[in-house]
């Protein structure tokens, strides 16, 4: 696993998830691959919907320190793609060709600015390949 690649939202989510250890652990590893090997990446889309889940909707929501941290240490390091003109235009063509939402759409464009081979996420459509970026869900079990 050399190659590049996205992490999605529902991958953060998940490396705090006590109740899914198995999904977890998966999590976590992809997330210290990407900070340790500078494999994996995010956009600023994830940041903010992290911490709109994480500061409403967990269990136990992180306080803005915690957030700060997780900012710092994990997201910041991690972010390289930020909005432009051209990266909306190339989401609303993803949304056109492979009719997703605007919102998923965003997710893939980002990850093929990044020039990722991969893009990690439970809620796309597995196995896709979108101008050679393959989604892929890594909680998949193997059949």
């Amino acid at each position: 696993m050399n190659d590049k690649y996205f992490l999605d939202t529902n991958i953060i989510v998940y490396s705090f998830d006590k109740t899914a250890h198995r999904k977890q652990g998966i999590a976590r590893e992809l997330i210290r691959t990407a900070l340790m090997l500078h494999q994996g990446c995010i956009s600023y889309q994830v940041i903010q919907e992290f911490f709109n889940v994480a500061t409403r909707k967990f269990v136990s929501p992180l306080s803005t320190r915690d957030c700060q941290v997780y900012l710092h240490d994990i997201l910041a390091p991690l972010c390289e793609v930020f909005p432009s003109f051209e990266f909306y235009s190339q989401a609303l063509q993803v949304a056109a060709r492979w009719k997703y939402a605007f919102y998923d759409s965003l997710i893939i464009a980002a990850a093929l600015e990044a020039g990722c081979k991969t893009l990690y996420s439970e809620d796309l459509q597995d196995r896709q390949e979108i101008n050679g970026l393959v989604i892929a869900n890594p909680f998949r079990t193997q059949s």
